[in-house]
């Protein structure tokens, strides 16, 4: 990741100036609370793509280092909220804001982070990204809502689940990629292309989330392994086991999810295990990475092509 960053070192870091610029606000604990959670780091994968995607046509200007901190701050507002919904109290290895704030302050910088976005991107007066960022943000509010409304849910199937991850996580991805290609003033053919490789990744990279959740180390992933069983999510590896496994293990998966619960852990690692769970998950994960990978094929070879291939590969092939 930092040798993808190096790339594009100079931008990057005018990306993360302007975020702390705009984190500015007459109210204090705005600034408090946004600062902590954009000091916590992460990968700023998504602003990244968009730096990247922008150079796919020449220099990067400008506006794609604005859209890029604009990315930054819709994504960093979709997880102070995510932390609320989820009673979430670790994230990157630290207490999340709701734990040290509270949960209304905490929704409230989020839509404050919100705006910030789209302060960001009228200053561009490109009503095209304009208009991709209004569907993508709505999106992922439906993608939030649907998550919601299946958590818990032992019945939620493969295809419910891929409408999840879509919604909530792949089209920010898609968005950055294909806007940073409007911007560069690409074709519409080559913004679908762009947008097709972003989606693809997104879905690559939470998939591979979804198996770290019960293989990753918690001091390299920052948050505790089993999170999401115990927030009731039926990720992938659990419709896996509820579709393959023994009844015993489909009841034992069952029960977890409905309960949001768990202190069967180790029984349901071991059923996870036997019916190759994270194996498939991984599979689907690579199948992704291939398509992302094809969508920009045709593209002229460039050290910023190489790189989004390189973090195609990175998706699927990590640890945290």
């Amino acid at each position: 990741m930092q040798q993808a960053r190096d790339i594009v070192a100079t931008e990057f870091e005018a990306v993360n100036q302007l975020i702390i610029d705009h984190l500015h606000s007459r109210i204090p604990l705005v600034g408090s609370i946004g600062h902590y959670i954009v000091d916590a780091g992460g990968k700023r994968l998504r602003p990244l793509l968009a730096l990247l995607c922008g150079g796919l046509n020449g220099k990067i200007n400008d506006q794609h280092i604005a859209f890029a901190a604009s990315i930054e701050f819709i994504h960093t507002a979709t997880l102070l909220h995510d932390d609320v919904v989820d009673i979430s109290s670790l994230r990157r290895g630290r207490p999340t804001a709701n734990a040290e704030w509270g949960n209304a302050p905490s929704v409230l910088v989020g839509d404050f982070l919100y705006t910030r976005a789209f302060q960001l991107l009228v200053s561009l007066g490109k009503q095209k990204v304009m208009e991709l960022m209004a569907n993508t943000t709505n999106i992922i509010a439906e993608g939030e809502v649907l998550q919601l409304t299946k958590a818990g849910d032992p019945s939620t199937s493969e295809a419910d689940y891929f409408d999840v991850i879509k919604s909530k996580t792949a089209v920010l991805f898609a968005a950055a990629c294909a806007g940073s290609g409007e911007l560069a003033g690409l074709d519409e053919n080559s913004i679908d292309k762009l947008y097709d490789y972003g989606l693809n990744l997104g879905i690559a990279f939470q998939l591979i989330d979804d198996a770290l959740d019960y293989e990753g180390d918690p001091a390299t992933m920052g948050k505790n392994v089993g999170d999401d069983l115990a927030e009731g999510k039926p990720t992938l590896p659990l419709i896996h086991v509820m579709k393959h496994g023994s009844k015993a293990q489909q009841a034992l998966v069952s029960s977890a999810i409905k309960e949001k619960n768990n202190a069967d852990i180790d029984a349901i690692f071991s059923a996870i295990q036997q019916t190759k769970a994270l194996d498939y998950t991984k599979q689907l994960a690579i199948k992704h990475q291939q398509l992302a990978t094809a969508a920009i094929s045709s593209f002229a070879d460039s050290p910023y092509k190489e790189t989004l291939l390189r973090l195609a590969e990175l998706s699927v092939n990590r640890q945290s």
